[in-house]
């Protein structure tokens, strides 16, 4: 508990044991799982709104029946409790029927980005033991190949729902799904360069949930966009799953673009967002934003990158009843670790806030030793929302987790009032609009290339997506002009998906830089970047 939150607002939190050696801060009253707290809101709030989608609607009423439909035909298909149901499906009023009849029969949902190419679709398949992909009928001539992740059934997501009739309500799991039982696993890159599937408990998600609620003060009559995907954590925890928790509306948008963002707005009655600060720029730079009545708006999120002062200083004069909060979390902390209160926002521009209500965070050096106040280390993070581990990955799960306590590789500090800043990226990773990419998996890729001996990804400054990638390669011997630049950018988009393909590419006639370890000094190609 923190003494900058307005703990007299709070629920009752203690200590408790999970996850075998971990004590954490638990809020006491919780949701039991994921399913429960769904059907929690369908009790409590029957003729809400729960979902709008260009036109349609589904109270919470409606949306159960559906749900009870949809995970009718996946149990009749053979798809039992633990199963790993993978969801490569966009934003769409789908992917949350998807995501919730998976809960409701007990099976683990597998959300894949759509932008995934086949070669890593397939590996996420094979590594979880998916037994069956619901995918857009518009992604079916991108599906790996029938001799790839072979156990796996392909299902269109327009063929599945076709088959969903009228039927009776399906009663709760007996017996109820446990706690720390997984279930979602949502795939992150690692620095090896495969992905990683981090396993996002019951329990972990009804804390997230829970900490957005008290947050950024949900009700059920809150009513929030989403333009995030819906297969990244922000999209399916902070807005999905949280609406869900508080009995809200979530309003679904299939890409953001601004000016279909602020009509949504203003005809929704829009009250709560979680954006990149670039979405709120291009809001903001729309000819007509003055046209637009967006009084409801109340909160307004944002992570991923800083907010420039200008944005939040024309937010503030044009929307005076809209409070930001910046916020920074990962997949593998279920999303928020920290918010910043909405009162401490523009004085603290380089703070990412506060810790979370039952977060902790260690700043720790490379002897994993925790540094005085103020000074820069690793933030290492504790609580109810970290993650157990990775999926079938002990390797990866005991060199990225210490008695609880998740390594996130980004570099920051936390001064004595327990504000906390973030200053650079451990790991090397991009952040692209909000995409994270890791640059060691852009440069594996690349280096597999003929004529490519060496790789390196760096972020090119953007003042919109904050950063775009671009790489630097060396050729060889064969030398600079034998390399085609455009057939390199050609297989990377074979292989990666859109965003991590690197959009510049700097052909070097000599070895790019190395210091005496052997590492290469990004520092210096920046510059380079930065001066050419």
């Amino acid at each position: 508990m923190h003494p900058h939150w307005n703990n007299d607002l709070l629920p009752a939190m203690r200590d408790e044991a999970h996850f075998g050696d971990r004590v954490v801060r638990c809020f006491v009253d919780r949701p039991a799982s994921v399913d429960a707290m769904f059907r929690a809101s369908c009790t409590r709030h029957p003729g809400n709104e729960a979902l709008v989608f260009e036109g349609r609607r589904w109270t919470y009423a409606q949306l159960s029946a559906w749900v009870d439909g949809a995970a009718r035909v996946l149990s009749q298909a053979g798809v039992k409790r633990g199963d790993r149901v993978a969801l490569w499906i966009g934003n769409r009023p789908e992917f949350v029927l998807a995501f919730l009849a998976t809960q409701r029969i007990g099976a683990i949902t597998v959300p894949i980005s759509t932008r995934e190419q086949a070669p890593g679709l397939a590996y996420m398949l094979e590594q979880c033991g998916a037994v069956v992909l619901l995918h857009d009928a518009v992604l079916a001539d991108k599906l790996p190949q029938a001799d790839q992740a072979a156990a796996c059934r392909r299902w269109s997501v327009e063929h599945w729902c076709a088959a969903i009739q009228d039927s009776a309500p399906l009663p709760p799991l007996d017996p109820a799904p446990h706690a720390e039982d997984t279930a979602v696993i949502l795939y992150t890159s690692g620095t090896t360069g495969r992905p990683k599937g981090a396993m996002l408990t019951h329990f972990n998600i009804a804390h997230s949930v829970l900490h957005f609620i008290h947050g950024s003060r949900w009700t059920d009559q809150s009513r929030s966009i989403m333009a995030a995907p819906a297969s990244h954590v922000t999209g399916l925890i902070a807005n999905i799953a949280t609406a869900i928790g508080a009995g809200a509306c979530t309003i679904i948008m299939a890409a953001f673009k601004a000016s279909e963002y602020l009509r949504l707005a203003q005809a929704e009655g829009l009250t709560h967002t979680i954006l990149v600060p670039a979405m709120y720029n291009l809001c903001l730079l729309d000819p007509d934003f003055e046209s637009y009545d967006l009084s409801r708006w109340q909160r307004g999120g944002y992570g991923g990158a800083p907010m420039p002062a200008a944005t939040i200083d024309a937010l503030a004069r044009k929307l005076p009843s809209l409070k930001l909060q910046n916020c920074y979390g990962a997949t593998e902390t279920t999303s928020p670790t920290t918010m910043m209160p909405a009162e401490y926002q523009r004085d603290h521009l380089d703070s990412v806030g506060f810790p979370m209500h039952c977060a902790q965070i260690r700043i720790m050096d490379d002897e994993g030793r925790e540094v005085p106040p103020g000074e820069t280390g690793e933030i290492w993070i504790s609580g109810p929302m970290v993650v157990k581990g990775y999926w079938d990955n002990p390797e990866a799960t005991a060199r990225e987790f210490t008695a609880g306590f998740w390594h996130s590789g980004d570099l920051g500090s936390m001064d004595a009032q327990g504000f906390v800043r973030v200053f650079d990226r451990k790991k090397d990773m991009l952040n692209r609009g909000g995409f994270k990419i890791y640059s060691v998996e852009v440069e594996n890729l690349m280096i597999g290339f003929p004529g490519v001996v060496e790789a390196a990804v760096i972020g090119k400054p953007c003042p919109v997506l904050g950063e775009r990638v671009h790489a630097f390669v060396y050729a060889g011997d064969t030398g600079a002009s034998s390399l085609d630049v455009q057939a390199l950018r050609a297989y990377c988009a074979q292989h990666l998906a859109d965003y991590k393909v690197p959009e510049t590419i700097t052909v070097e006639g000599e070895p790019l830089p190395r210091n005496a370890n052997g590492k290469l000094m990004k520092r210096l190609m920046r510059e380079k970047l930065l001066a050419g």
